[in-house]
């Protein structure tokens, strides 16, 4: 399994799924600065396209969100966010599981009595 697309796939999503995490926390973070533009980080589409390739690699990209601002210019919405970091993590729960199931798979069939 170690090299396979799936495998590639459920790291790539790993990856960028704690990136996301990271920047949320940095959004929430940032909540009442003045000016400061949210955060957004994709590689859905991307992740899409490279399995299609046949790779399953792809890096996540960090944009600044385009939402509108408060008059204060900044534009981090509390509840926007704390939906999109429980999603985040469950998301990341579920790929770590995915991954785990083959390694504890392995564990078990090489187990003597």
């Amino acid at each position: 399994m170690l090299g396979s697309v799936t495998s590639n796939a459920l790291a790539s999503t790993l990856n960028a799924l704690a990136l996301r995490q990271s920047v949320i926390a940095t959004n929430i973070a940032n909540v009442n600065t003045p000016n400061y533009r949210a955060q957004v980080v994709s590689f859905e589409g991307a992740l899409a396209k490279s399995i299609e390739e046949g790779s399953g690699v792809v890096t996540a990209t960090i944009t600044r969100s385009d939402e509108a601002t408060k008059l204060n210019g900044n534009n981090v919405n509390l509840d926007t966010e704390t939906l999109a970091s429980t999603e985040a993590l469950l998301r990341y729960q579920f790929a770590a599981r995915a991954v785990e199931g083959p390694a504890t798979s392995m564990r078990t069939a090489m187990r003597t009595n």
